[in-house]
């Protein structure tokens, strides 16, 4: 991807303060990896960051760090708060409000018909408060989204349109597509490293989880160069290839010290009954050339085996 891409990205990210993160419906292991290693990244940046996709994650991708916070709606925590309530003409006289302590009351004074509603009708509902910038991770096109993509909603908001599918539609402010790319975590991974964001354990799991998913654990003829070469990198973070095995944790000292501790008593008790043991062998032995059995002397005939 070229400098001028990472420069938009980079200006946007840092001239906004609440980001989300999208993808589509039923997304994929890639998908799914991609988007929440960039929702963490950003977090850590102090970003106020949302990730959301319309369904519910599947299980197939519960192992992702991060897939707990997956929302069904880009609504920011910064969303207004709506209070609403049963309203009949003339029952409402004035609405104002007090201060006391660390509370804000609203006064809903009655008017002449008096209200008609109690406290059990009441609702409040969080307003959906559109993200400055959306980043879309892994979505061909808009109507993916369902209903996380409201245009008059979002009609103020700078999309970043992230994919390696030849579908794409090309919809959004900043085009990050390319098909040369064989996973979407891999053009994350790249993405973090040109932004100069740091990728911790979690996150460098969940790309190398994205990048084996999308090309068959590095087996697909399509696997990119840049696939294996973010792999490396991931892998130093401390990333470890589906499959493999995990690198055996050292013994700690405390166990070596009782290892040690252990083996000096099984020497002393050597000591201390090793000759015993030796006299009892040879009584054992003596008894034997003084008691042989029976059969001892006589000739022995061999039979062979019939499993060769």
């Amino acid at each position: 991807m070229d400098n001028l891409t990472f420069s938009k990205i980079k200006e946007a990210i840092d001239r906004y303060n609440n980001i989300a993160v999208a993808v589509s419906n039923n997304p994929s292991v890639d998908q799914m990896a991609a988007a929440l290693s960039l929702y963490l990244s950003l977090q850590t940046s102090g970003k106020n960051v949302t990730v959301a996709s319309p369904s519910t994650p599947l299980v197939e991708i519960s192992s992702l760090v991060g897939v707990d916070q997956v929302k069904t709606s880009l609504g920011a925590a910064s969303g207004d708060l709506i209070v609403s309530f049963p309203y009949r003409e003339g029952e409402i006289e004035k609405v104002s409000y007090t201060r006391d302590a660390s509370f804000l009351n609203i006064v809903v004074k009655a008017g002449e018909l008096g209200l008609n509603f109690d406290e059990k009708d009441v609702k409040f509902v969080r307003g959906s408060g559109a993200p400055e910038l959306l980043f879309v991770v892994g979505t061909p096109r808009v109507s993916d989204l369902g209903p996380l993509f409201d245009v008059a909603n979002l009609k103020d908001t700078v999309v970043v349109n992230i994919d390696n599918s030849a579908e794409n539609q090309g919809f959004g402010d900043i085009l990050m597509v390319s098909t040369r790319l064989s996973s979407l975590s891999e053009t994350i991974a790249n993405l973090l490293l040109g932004l100069n964001y740091k990728i911790d354990l979690d996150i460098a799991q969940n790309l190398m989880a994205g990048i084996a998913d999308a090309t068959n654990n590095f087996q697909s003829p399509n696997t990119s160069a840049l696939a294996f070469e973010m792999a490396g990198i991931l892998m130093r973070n401390g990333a470890v290839r589906p499959g493999a095995q995990m690198v055996q944790t050292p013994p700690r000292r405390d166990d070596f010290i009782k290892a040690q501790e252990q083996l000096v008593k099984t020497q002393e008790i050597e000591k201390k009954e090793g000759p015993k043991i030796q006299q009892n062998n040879i009584r054992q032995a003596d008894d034997t050339l003084n008691n042989p059995p029976e059969d001892w002397l006589e000739p022995k005939i061999y039979k062979g085996s019939t499993n060769f």
